[in-house]
C-alpha cells in the first residue's frame, strides 16, 4: 500500500465520511487540471485510504467517471484515467465543432450582464494563470469558458453533452496540445467575448467554428511520453 496524505473530506468538525460523489469530484478535478495524467492508476485500495472509505464507495465514483469516458475500466486489471486514441480524439473535437456553434447562437440571444461579466472573469483567469506559467490551470479555465457558454445556452441536453466532450478535450489535450505554454497567445475567447458585447450572433458561431478548427488542427498526435502523477499528490495540493 502507497501511503500518502489523507484528503481533508470534513467541515466545520463534521464527521460524516466522504461519499462517492465528493470522490468523483475529487478525481474529476484532479484529471481536468491534468493532476491525473491519461494512463494514471486508480488503485481503488489507495483512493480508499486517503479518503477514510470503503472500495465499494470508490468503485462508485469510478464506475460514474467511466460513463462519462474519462475512467477506463478493464477485467483484472483495475481502474486508469482513460486514454483517447488519436481516432477518438479527432472526434472528440469533431463533435464540439457541430454542437458549440449552435450553443453560442443561443447564448449570444440570451446572454445577461451578469453573463457577460461571468464569461469575462473566465477568460481574466484563463490569462492570468497562463502568465503565470500555469498551463494546467489555464486549460481548465479555457474549458470553463465553453461551458459557461453552454449554460447561458439553456439547453440542458446539449449542455450536458458538450460538459462530457469538454472533460473528454482535456485528456487530449494532455496528449496531444502541441502549444501548452502558449495558451497566453489565443485570442480567440477574447474576440468570442467582443462578438458577446456586441450582439453578434453570425459573428460568435463564425469565431466558435474557427476557435474549434485551430484547436483540432494543433493536436499533434506523434508519441511522446508523459508523466503519470502520484495518486496522494494529485488530490491533496491546490492549485
Amino acid at each position: 500500500m502507497r501511503k500518502g496524505r489523507r484528503v481533508n473530506t470534513q467541515t466545520d468538525g463534521d464527521a460524516k465520511p466522504a461519499s462517492w460523489q465528493t470522490i468523483h469530484d475529487g478525481l474529476l478535478g484532479a484529471i481536468l487540471r491534468h493532476r491525473l495524467a491519461p494512463g494514471a492508476k486508480l488503485v481503488e485500495e489507495d483512493i480508499a485510504e486517503l479518503y477514510g472509505v470503503s472500495r465499494t464507495v470508490v468503485r462508485a465514483a469510478l464506475q460514474a467517471l467511466a460513463r462519462d469516458g474519462l475512467v477506463a475500466l478493464q477485467r483484472n486489471k483495475g481502474a486508469s484515467v482513460a486514454h483517447p486514441t488519436p481516432e477518438e480524439a479527432r472526434q472528440i473535437f469533431e463533435a464540439r465543432a457541430l454542437i458549440e456553434p449552435h450553443l453560442v447562437a443561443m447564448a449570444v440571444r440570451r446572454a445577461q450582464p451578469s453573463d457577460l461579466a461571468a464569461l469575462e472573469a473566465s477568460v481574466h483567469a484563463e490569462h492570468a494563470s497562463a502568465h503565470r506559467h500555469n498551463p494546467r490551470e489555464a486549460v481548465y479555465h479555457s474549458a470553463d469558458f465553453h461551458r459557461r457558454i453552454a449554460s447561458m445556452a439553456d439547453h440542458a441536453v446539449l449542455a450536458g453533452i458538450l460538459g462530457e466532450l469538454l472533460s473528454r478535450s482535456s485528456l487530449v489535450i494532455s496528449l496531444y496540445w502541441q502549444q501548452p505554454t502558449t495558451l497566453c497567445d489565443n485570442q480567440a475567447h477574447l474576440a468570442l467575448l467582443d462578438a458577446f458585447r456586441a450582439r453578434d450572433c453570425e459573428g460568435a458561431v463564425r469565431l466558435m467554428r474557427a476557435h474549434i478548427d485551430a484547436l483540432l488542427a494543433d493536436l499533434d498526435f506523434a508519441p511522446r511520453p508523459r508523466p503519470l502523477s502520484g495518486l496522494a499528490q494529485a488530490l491533496s495540493i491546490d492549485p
